[in-house]
């Protein structure tokens, strides 16, 4: 398949995350449940598996420094504030997109080079690890929202008319 159906399939992710996510408030985005993290951290968590993959990887350049600390695998657990965590991932998203733009099929199968080794996976398997990784924490953050009393939640896959297989 062509880096383009996969760039595709990333933005379709995205865009259904944001909408199974419209309408959570500062507070109940900042609510922890039992063991689950909150969504503000799902937010930004994802957020920064773009800025390391998509920004520093493939660019070289570094945004939002601090956000693998706050919110990174296996970092001790945060709530940070809503509306940072979507106004970093809409940057991180954007510059994202310079490279995911130009991304080519020869480029899919090569390997970013970090602190003097190449990474384990190339940019292909990371590209598809990326949009997995949004419909794990989709999932998560409807389950979250059920557990907060929310109702109107979106039941299936929205409009996949960006997204739509062709040939």
């Amino acid at each position: 398949m062509s880096s383009q159906f996969w760039v595709a399939q990333l933005h379709f992710a995205r865009s259904e995350f944001v909408r199974c996510l419209e309408g959570v408030n500062e507070e109940d985005g900042r609510r922890r449940i039992e063991n689950l993290n909150c969504i503000s951290w799902i937010v930004g968590h994802l957020a920064n598996q773009e800025n390391r993959f998509w920004i520093m990887r493939a660019q070289g350049r570094t945004l939002f420094p601090e956000l693998n600390d706050l919110v990174g695998f296996r970092k001790p657990a945060s709530s940070p504030s809503l509306r940072e965590m979507w106004s970093a991932w809409r940057t991180i998203t954007d510059t994202a997109d310079i490279y995911l733009a130009a991304l080519t099929p020869e480029q899919m199968r090569t390997n970013f080079h970090w602190h003097g080794e190449d990474i384990r996976e190339n940019v292909g398997t990371m590209l598809m690890r990326n949009v997995y990784h949004y419909w794990f924490h989709t999932g998560q953050g409807l389950l979250i929202r059920k557990m907060l009393g929310h109702s109107k939640l979106p039941e299936f896959v929205g409009d996949m008319s960006r997204a739509a297989y062709s040939i």
